[in-house]
């Protein structure tokens, strides 16, 4: 649909639906989707498989060293390798999200990610997503996003996901989780998650999913992507 490499950044707090819009908008613009959250969640994963503890950053940056990821698409779908292994589905548990929460703070983990973020943003058109892609990741991205909802509205969809998946939950419990998360992200020293000043804010709480997709669409219509 378009010829030019073209770069849309999509941040936002948890549960925001992140992942979901951007790579149905990739699917629409025939752009590859990155989500770096699930790289995250796959240093995370590492580190619980070996037994390193991830409120010890020096514990954490040292280990790291020997976890590779890599991505590969298949059939338009981001797979997400640790070490040559497929760990797309194991990266998805509360346990795992937990832990990247706290290991993505630390300098060693972001830098550690940022050369294989960049290379796949200057290779390909693609939309990004994540909690600092507009700010620190593509500063120079042509279309910045800012998806957010409130925490209730992140919660309950986040424990439905989660009941759909027969995990027993509380809906309570996930809020707070996200509301306390929200905190780490947005005061952490290093990459905090906050809006780009040139972002565009879209509040997707009560927006159905393909209002949200169209409206990421128009911004990067509007920032110069060519869509025949």
């Amino acid at each position: 649909m378009q010829n030019q490499i073209f770069a849309i950044a999509v941040d936002g707090p948890a549960g925001a639906g992140k992942s979901t819009i951007a790579r149905l908008a990739a699917e629409r613009l025939g752009f590859i989707y990155v989500d770096t959250g699930a790289m995250y969640r796959a240093i995370a994963l590492f580190c619980l498989r070996q037994g390193i503890r991830p409120e010890d950053e020096k514990e954490v940056s040292s280990g790291i060293a020997e976890a590779q990821i890599t991505i590969r698409h298949q059939n338009g779908t981001q797979r997400v390798l640790l070490n040559g292994e497929d760990v797309s589905g194991q990266i998805r548990t509360e346990e795992v999200g937990k832990t990247a929460s706290a290991v993505s703070a630390y300098p060693a983990v972001r830098a550690h990610l940022l050369g294989l973020q960049r290379g796949l943003a200057a290779s390909a058109s693609v939309i990004m997503d994540g909690r600092d892609i507009g700010t620190c990741v593509l500063p120079k991205a042509q279309a910045k996003i800012f998806l957010t909802a409130s925490p209730k509205v992140r919660a309950m969809r986040r424990f439905k996901e989660l009941k759909e998946k027969g995990e027993m939950c509380n809906l309570q419990e996930i809020e707070q989780d996200i509301i306390e998360r929200d905190q780490r992200d947005k005061n952490r020293a290093i990459a905090p998650l906050k809006q780009a000043e040139d972002a565009i804010l879209v509040d997707g709480s009560d927006m159905s999913i393909d209002q949200v997709v169209s409206a990421i669409i128009e911004v990067a219509k509007t920032r110069g992507l060519l869509v025949r």
